[in-house]
């Protein structure tokens, strides 16, 4: 990565780039830093000539808020989240749940007051006892006293344990939206206001808007690049200001996900309210790309579409690291602390349930020598942590790794020493219909492959022969596959010798797709 330029606060100083195709403004609701996707798109777009800026979302921990990426410009703006808990949540609620603190921070100022009063009662107990405190009612009366305060506080103390489990019970309400009352409310919304019911629902999404909205206005886009939902919303509101401005502006969503398809969140409010903010905001795009076949199919039927969009995979760059740092690539091997010999399963992506990851050390008791490394945002990562915590009740502790990221530009490399990459991930909607960007950089690290049988990915793996397949949270099946692998693992890294099939799953191939989209938007012709 480039040295580190000063933050903006007038974006209006960013001047355009003498000859370049245009200004694109590409939108995401993360810190850039994770997100290999949004990072090959701006550095390849402004390669091929573009003038590119990515606004980001500054989460507090970055320690610089403004940087280059290749020649494009990145900036992450503060998003003030002022609207994700609503008035009435800092109320207490009389109805749902009379016993209840009006908050948490007085139920939890009322149990550290009560351990206060009880802690001070036995002070003055052990005083009386050693004669250093005389009671004006004399020693017998003041024992009584004490006995009666003792059995107050006492009773207080139960009293206000009570209350703080309504509380908490009240805030797990609140956090889930799964009352009945809330699930009427839910669906009373979205009757009587439709696609506009997310003001409703989940306002949250107001605090990006208004962030990111006046840095737009003020970069004077040609394109819009929008990053999934949330900033599908940004890019749209940003396209219409222009446009009544008198500036033509095209926008480009870019759908990572389908979002019906999203089970992850608790708030059960939160993916109807998002649906219906996606809904709303989808009619404006000018161009639509994905990541999938299967979700560009999905997308233009659930959005009755002009177009079926543009996939461009999330594969991973063909260029060698040095394109970006001359930084040597870490060996995952001796991170590990193991030889060349080891049998070495690798994992590398998000940590997550869902993501199937316990598999792979419940089946370590019957790989014996085998060892797995996890590479994941953070080794100390509550699953991560539990995912340990397991390996150390099956006694194979020291047969598992768990690593943090390597930049996107490092990681074919550095995933290569390993002798299989595994997606274990469960059957969820979203699952189901992409072939995720660690397909690729497994590929491209010519790994054999062990996949559970979610749809698209198992039948690519099944039709390349690069890979086994197995029943998703099947550890017996698991162990099968990896066995297969092991004994005899060049049977399936002739997959990757089959002539051009590595060079379609390359980003510079889908940069191309990209850059199609937006030539034909910049001329304002259509597909």
């Amino acid at each position: 990565m480039a040295p580190d330029i000063p933050d903006f606060t007038d974006f209006t100083a960013i001047p355009r780039k003498a000859g370049s195709r245009g200004r694109i403004v590409m939108l995401v609701d993360n810190s850039v830093h994770g997100d290999s996707r949004v990072q090959k798109q701006a550095s390849s777009a402004a390669e091929a000539g573009w003038d590119v800026i990515l606004l980001g979302k500054f989460s507090g921990k970055e320690e610089v808020r403004a940087w280059q990426l290749g020649d494009a410009e990145v900036r992450l703006l503060g998003v003030k989240a002022k609207m994700s808990t609503r008035p009435q949540d800092l109320r207490g609620a009389p109805i749902r749940r009379p016993l209840a603190y009006p908050s948490e921070r007085v139920a939890e100022f009322r149990t550290q007051q009560v351990k206060a009063w009880r802690a001070d009662l036995r002070v003055r107990g052990a005083a009386l006892r050693t004669g250093e405190d005389r009671s004006p009612l004399g020693s017998a009366g003041g024992q009584v006293w004490l006995a009666a305060r003792r059995g107050a506080a006492k009773a207080s103390s139960r009293w206000v344990k009570l209350r703080s489990r309504h509380t908490r019970k009240l805030r797990s309400i609140r956090r889930t939206r799964s009352a009945a009352l809330d699930k009427a409310t839910t669906a009373f919304w979205l009757t009587t206001m439709g696609d506009r019911a997310w003001r409703r629902l989940d306002p949250s999404v107001w605090d990006f808007e208004l962030s990111y909205g006046p840095v737009i206005d003020a970069l004077e886009p040609d394109i819009i690049h929008a990053n999934d939902f949330r900033m599908l919303g940004v890019g749209s509101r940003a396209k219409l200001r222009a446009r009544a401005a008198g500036r033509p502006v095209s926008l480009v969503w870019d759908a990572h996900e389908y979002l019906p398809g999203v089970r992850s969140w608790v708030n059960q409010r939160k993916l109807p309210a998002m649906v219906a903010y996606e809904r709303e905001h989808a009619k404006y795009a000018d161009a639509v790309v994905t990541v999938s076949g299967g979700l560009a199919d999905l997308l233009k039927k659930t959005h009755k579409l002009p177009e079926r969009p543009d996939v461009v995979l999330n594969a991973p760059e063909a260029a060698e690291a040095s394109r970006f740092t001359a930084l040597p690539v870490p060996d995952l091997r001796d991170l590990c602390g193991i030889g060349p010999d080891v049998p070495l399963l690798v994992y590398s992506g998000l940590a997550a349930r869902q993501r199937g990851l316990d598999i792979m050390v419940d089946g370590l008791p019957e790989l014996p020598g085998v060892h797995v490394a996890f590479v994941a945002s953070h080794p100390e990562l509550p699953y991560i942590r539990t995912l340990m915590k397991r390996a150390e009740e099956l006694g194979v502790e020291d047969r598992v790794h768990a690593m943090p990221y390597v930049p996107h530009w490092q990681v074919v490399s550095f995933l290569s020493t390993a002798d299989v990459g595994v997606i274990p991930i469960h059957h969820w909607p979203n699952h189901e219909i992409a072939l995720i960007t660690k397909f690729f950089e497994y590929s491209h690290a010519r790994l054999p492959l062990v996949v559970s049988d979610v749809r698209t990915m198992a039948e690519m793996t099944r039709q390349t022969g690069q890979g086994e397949v197995f029943e998703a949270e099947n550890v017996t099946d698991y162990v099968r596959a990896v066995r297969a692998v092991l004994d005899a693992p060049k049977r399936y890294t002739a997959a990757y010798e089959v002539e051009g099939r590595l060079d379609e799953w390359t980003w510079e191939a889908q940069a191309e797709v990209l850059d199609g989209v937006y030539t034909r938007l910049m001329r304002g012709t259509a597909r």
